[in-house]
């Protein structure tokens, strides 16, 4: 983590200079944080910094790429034990003394962090997935966390609520590995399931040589839509959320979907071009996330347009 960690004449920061920290830490990377954080309530915002400064971290660890696997996977595990005792006695490091002010304050389990950090250690050790099974597996740990701890933030505890949560987090996470099939496979990462591979005739040479085949869009085709599904799934909720985090909520779902039309639009072929948000999509997203009734769970999905 590139910024210094802020200390006392003790040898440990102050809750405030923890809190500060772990924002500078968050907004220094933006790119990668939750779409439209800043509607967010100001009371709420000081802990998804944390909680987000924690699995940046662990992410950087895990992504390390020229430190040998053994030693990234220490770096994991020290800071697993880092988090084990992060509510006992006062953390010296800025992320936990403000991550265990964090979980105390809302009474967030800490499985939920652990489960995190399994997914970074799976990283490090496993760069291909036999099934979509696995994919699914994997998405469990570094996706599902995420959407319940936001859940738990503003606490909404619903099981239900968090199993819906679940379906959009893993849809999002397998949109992200459809839109990154290039930008992965430049750090020897494959995400697509090996078997669906094989089962639509296309094989890692295809892959590695760029070939966008008929193969590859069928593949691709059958992966999104199982996709699209898991977001049908957790729509509802988009509807049942309340307040600024509803909006956030509704934000990021039509996000992800319009990215996964975006991929459909351009054949899956993320050899030439990544899909992305740019403004006047966001605009129209935006505009779609005022309006609560379209994610009712007795109204149709609607086609939303947005500007190509």
């Amino acid at each position: 983590m590139s910024s210094a960690s802020p200390q006392s004449s003790s040898g440990a920061p102050s809750l405030e200079a923890a809190y500060a920290y772990c924002r500078r830490v968050a907004l220094g990377h933006y790119e990668n944080f939750p779409v439209g954080s800043l509607v967010l309530p100001r009371a709420v915002r000081p802990h998804v910094y944390a909680i987000y400064a924690f699995a940046r971290a662990a992410d950087d660890f895990a992504d390390e790429g020229t430190t040998p696997a053994a030693q990234r996977l220490a770096n994991l595990a020290d800071w697993r034990c880092q988090l084990e005792t992060c509510t006992v006695g006062r953390p010296t490091h800025p992320v936990f003394l403000a991550l265990g002010h964090t979980i105390q304050t809302h009474d967030l389990p800490r499985q939920l962090f652990h489960d995190l950090l399994d997914a970074f250690e799976l990283d490090v050790r496993r760069a291909r997935h036999a099934t979509f099974e696995d994919l699914l597996d994997y998405s469990r740990c570094s996706a599902n966390p995420v959407g319940r701890l936001m859940l738990l933030l503003f606490g909404h505890r619903n099981p239900v609520w968090h199993e819906m949560s679940d379906a959009i987090c893993t849809a999002l996470q397998l949109t992200n590995f459809w839109q990154d099939v290039a930008v992965d496979l430049r750090q020897n990462r494959v995400y697509l399931p090996l078997d669906d591979m094989t089962q639509h005739g296309y094989s890692e040479t295809d892959l590695h040589a760029c070939r966008h085949t008929p193969a590859f869009v069928n593949l691709m085709s059958s992966l999104a839509a199982r996709t699209e599904a898991l977001f049908e799934r957790g729509r509802p909720l988009c509807g049942l959320v309340p307040g600024r985090f509803g909006f956030e909520l509704r934000l990021i779902w039509l996000g992800g979907m319009h990215i996964l039309q975006a991929l459909r639009r351009i054949e899956f072929n993320v050899f030439e071009r990544r899909p992305t948000l740019d403004l006047r999509a966001k605009a129209a997203l935006a505009l779609g996330a005022l309006r609560r009734a379209t994610f009712s769970a007795t109204t149709p999905p609607t086609t939303l347009q947005i500007p190509t």
